[in-house]
């Protein structure tokens, strides 16, 4: 190792020499470097003592300023004395060397500083902790005069004959979660928590858990801890050798299991679990607590783990049975996404049209035939109209939602069905009416409407994909910091086959249209996209954003009964095709007045999530009689193959990940690819002529044009 010596020499006053000496362990000198230059001593010198003064004491300031105040009076009197420049004192010289040592070494530690190390987040967990708690090899415990779990020791206190009698209750002690706990606490964030709590307390749930918490654990996106409950005597050590998990898995481990737990009674290790996720929760905070839900797991540790965890408020993700494939994509999420995996709801929505009894059935039965597996089964609502054809009538009359593959124990209906009463069509403002008033977000910020038109059909799979989606683009991390979940109106599960228009075939972005590109999709290869219009087959809202467009479509169709002048000349083009329900245009309004955008998938994973038929397509009611502006083509595909899983074949990145944000190529609502300050300056141009024409808006204050819930800052209006 080497050594470094500074050597600092001052000529005449005016010139320092700084001489820097690198020796090796063995004293031998291997290098030097010197360096000399013009230093104003005495200026610097100067500079010292005002300095120093802050620095010195009331009793020297006091003394300081009679000394002066003397000096002044005597050159008042006349007096005047002449003393010879005497050179620097030596108190001086050393903290002048002191000064410059302490320069000199954080020059060396930032010159030095390495920038060969990849990052990839850089809010990325770093594993450093003492006895290097997240390695499998062994470490030397503390001496003790008994066993560690106390075998014998539980005999004598328990009276108990048969070691395996349950029969002890003694007080809870932890014998190794302190040591554990306590050596990670540099990994508590003061911003952002990144921790993620698996634990068990049967082998063979560990054994299911230790996986997936290994693959999360590589991602490095999250701190990931495992934490063994229960009675079993088996050593950590020996528990990661049999999984399999070495360092590269970063878990970091924690024992949590009592003293005496083999013969411990059942309220006892009731309460231990409990004491456990207390003292886990005091020192982590886990943003969430991932266990197996089946029935391989202990009854007690799952009963008092959910008490204590709905206590603490911190979600618990069950994992059920054989479900390690189906949500393997859970792996790819960080903690922050993973604390909303028990919030995420969603309402489906249909709106079915007279004469599409065929389209209508196909779509229930592809819901009906998927996978739920990863949350509760959304409620389900059908809008029919007046006139139902016999068909649908019977279809409807033996449909079961949720289905009879779900697990339903409260046998619970989530389905609601509603048959209009009028038997004449509706008009373009009553469908938007009637449209928006058929869903409202108990929870904004949770609770979504997922919007499926009869001609959709959907993979087994889809609900997958949807959560994946929404739980990385809206509640992770990197999209909260950044607030690009803010921007977004709703995700996509399918691509549309014509532009807004209609007139001509939709042509989806490559990633080439993306800088800087990576190594993660190909130059030219397809890429999810963001795109300015919303579309109608098969889009989930975002519930807040479903509130904007509700304030924002009763506010405009007010000012339509009261100044129908105004607004008819500002929206004399209709730019959606009848070919799409009426209330998308006033979608795609609010999109280029915010700057919304909507999530589509890239072309690769076409198929695989959700098909739209257009062979049987019929324009919505508002515009049955009416030609739309073009046919479309035929569409006859089917879905990809119903085995295929979220990480295998709908995400066509590299290992599984989905883009972030500005790796996404960004289109306006007319399918121009542009920049994001591009778009951001037409997002403002429509939103100032739209205030202005529609909204009446005059002599506006930077702080009238701060976004208000409803679009009430679109209408000039206080906020509701």
């Amino acid at each position: 190792m080497s050594s470094y010596h500074v050597q600092l020499t001052l000529f005449s006053h005016h010139y320092l020499s700084i001489s820097i000496l690198e020796s090796n362990s063995d004293g031998k000198s291997v290098g030097a470097w010197s360096v000399r230059s013009y230093f104003p001593v005495g200026a610097m010198r100067r500079l010292w003592g005002n300095a120093s003064s802050m620095f010195l004491s009331d009793e020297e300031l006091g003394k300081k300023d009679d000394d002066h105040r003397g000096a002044r009076q005597a050159t008042r009197r006349g007096q005047t004395s002449w003393n010879p420049a005497r050179p620097a004192s030596r108190r001086t010289l050393k903290r002048l060397v002191l000064a410059l040592l302490a320069v000199f070494c954080v020059y060396f530690f930032i010159h030095n500083i390495p920038t060969d190390v990849g990052i990839r987040d850089r809010r990325r967990p770093v594993y450093e902790h003492p006895d290097d708690l997240t390695s499998p090899r062994t470490r030397q415990r503390p001496p003790s005069s008994t066993p560690k779990y106390g075998a014998s020791k539980i005999n004598r206190k328990s009276g108990s004959k048969d070691a395996t009698a349950q029969t002890y209750d003694g007080p809870v002690h932890f014998l190794e979660l302190g040591r554990s706990l306590q050596a990670v606490t540099n990994t508590r964030g003061a911003l952002y928590n990144k921790h993620v709590l698996f634990s068990a307390a049967s082998l063979k749930s560990a054994a299911i858990l230790l996986p997936i918490a290994c693959q999360m654990g590589s991602e490095l996106r999250s701190y990931v801890h495992f934490a063994l409950m229960g009675r079993t005597e088996t050593e950590l050590d020996e528990l990661r050798a049999v999984n399999g998990v070495d360092e590269a898995c970063n878990i970091i481990f924690h024992d949590a299991r009592p003293d005496y737990p083999s013969t411990s009674t059942q309220p006892r290790m009731r309460t231990s679990v409990a004491r456990a996720i207390h003292h886990i929760n005091n020192y982590l905070h886990p943003q969430a607590i991932v266990v197996d839900a089946s029935s391989t797991e202990e009854p007690y540790f799952l009963e008092a783990l959910r008490t204590k965890a709905k206590e603490i408020k911190t979600p618990v993700i069950d994992l059920p049975a054989n479900s390690q494939k189906q949500l393997a994509y859970m792996t790819k999420l960080d903690s922050s996404s993973l604390s909303a995996w028990n919030s995420f709801q969603v309402d489906i929505l249909i709106h079915a049209t007279s004469g599409a009894s065929g389209s209508l059935t196909r779509l229930l039965k592809s819901l009906s035939a998927a996978d739920y597996t990863s949350a509760s089964v959304p409620h389900l609502t059908i809008e029919l109209p007046h006139n139902v054809d016999s068909a649908t009538q019977r279809f409807l009359e033996t449909f079961q939602w949720p289905p009879a593959h779900v697990d339903n124990p409260t046998n619970a209906k989530q389905l609601s069905i509603r048959r209009r009463i009028p038997r004449w069509s509706l008009k373009e403002e009553e469908s938007s009416i009637r449209f928006l008033e058929s869903f409202w977000p108990a929870n904004p910020r949770d609770s979504h409407a997922l919007v499926l038109s009869p001609q959709a059909e959907l993979s087994p799979q889809f609900f997958h994909y949807l959560k994946y989606t929404v739980l990385e683009y809206r509640y992770s991390t990197a999209a909260q910091v950044q607030a690009w979940d803010n921007r977004l109106l709703g995700i996509s599960l399918a691509l549309p086959s014509t532009y807004l228009s209609g007139d001509s075939n939709f042509i989806p972005p490559t990633k080439r249209d993306v800088k800087p590109q990576t190594e993660k999709y190909p130059a030219d290869g397809p890429t999810p996209f963001l795109w300015q219009a919303p579309n109608s087959d098969a889009l989930l809202i975002f519930g807040q954003k479903w509130v904007e467009l509700h304030g924002f479509v009763s506010r405009l169709f007010d000012i339509t009964h009261r100044q129908p002048i105004t607004p008819a000349s500002f929206f004399s083009s209709k730019e959606v095709s009848k070919s799409y329900p009426s209330w998308l245009e006033h979608a795609l309004r609010l999109s280029r007045a915010r700057g919304y955008w909507t999530l589509y998938p890239g072309e690769s994973i076409k198929g695989n999530v959700a098909v739209v038929h257009t062979e049987l397509a019929s324009p919505p009611e508002e515009y049955f009689n009416e030609q739309p502006s073009k046919d479309t083509e035929a569409n006859e595909m089917e879905l990809a193959n119903g085995a295929v899983s979220v990480l295998d074949g709908l995400i066509p990145g590299k290992d599984g990940f989905l883009p972030p944000f500005k790796e996404l190529p960004i289109m306006t609502w007319n399918g121009k690819v542009v920049a994001l300050h591009a778009f951001d300056e037409a997002v403002n141009d429509y939103a100032s002529e739209f205030r202005e024409a529609v909204g009446g808006c005059e002599d506006l204050e930077p702080e009238d044009l701060v976004p208000k819930r409803s679009a009430a800052d679109l209408f000039c209006e206080k906020e509701e």
